[in-house]
């Protein structure tokens, strides 16, 4: 994931899907076990580059509040993909715990060109309005995914998840960039030390 000796600095977004990043936000780097998530304001820094940012007057968020339930919502989504994707039987109860909090309406609102469109205005405490939609999105993908794409990355040090979205769903790597040239240039080097 990254170069020799060097942490990286925010969790990898190639998953293909915003539950999958989501389970990302913990990898594996040389051997070890990374976490990104140290604060709340880790958790608000990589939901923001999600597209999901805390309502107004989130100004007090309960940011240790926040990376607790973060990591405990990351921890069941892991729990109930790994399950989903093994063909076993799900609870959904924990993750409706995290859904009946995210309350929304929907509301008219008009574009940037003057068109009126119909959006979602979430109605819900800071918290709920930023686990929400990643809830939401862990939902969805166990209801609508099909699981034969839900993919972990082939390289052996890797543990990072993408739904495969090729065109022939023949992914194999987190990323080309990252674990794919590495297997490659490792496999090169075998050869030619023969």
């Amino acid at each position: 994931m990254t170069n020799a000796g060097t942490q990286p600095a925010e969790a990898p977004l190639v998953g293909d899907h915003l539950a999958m990043d989501l389970l990302n936000t913990q990898a594996r780097e040389n051997g070890e076990s990374v976490d990104f998530w140290h604060s709340g304001d880790d958790v608000l820094a990589w939901l923001a580059r999600c597209g999901i940012v805390p309502p107004a007057g989130g100004e007090t968020l309960d940011k240790p509040g926040l990376l607790a339930q973060a990591a405990a919502l990351r921890t069941l989504a892991r729990r109930l993909v790994g399950q989903r994707k093994q063909d076993q039987p799900i609870d959904p109860a924990a993750l409706n715990a995290y859904l009946h909090t995210y309350l929304s309406a929907p509301h008219l609102d008009i574009d940037s060109e003057g068109r009126p469109v119909l959006a979602r205005a979430v109605r819900a405490d800071p918290l709920a309005s930023l686990l929400g939609p990643l809830a939401e999105s862990v939902a969805q993908l166990l209801v609508d995914g099909n699981f034969a794409l839900v993919k972990q990355c082939e390289h052996p040090d890797c543990v990072l998840w993408f739904y495969d979205r090729t065109k022939a769903h023949k992914r194999r790597w987190c990323s080309m960039a990252l674990c794919g040239n590495r297997y490659k240039a490792a496999q090169f080097r075998k050869r030619s030390a023969i």
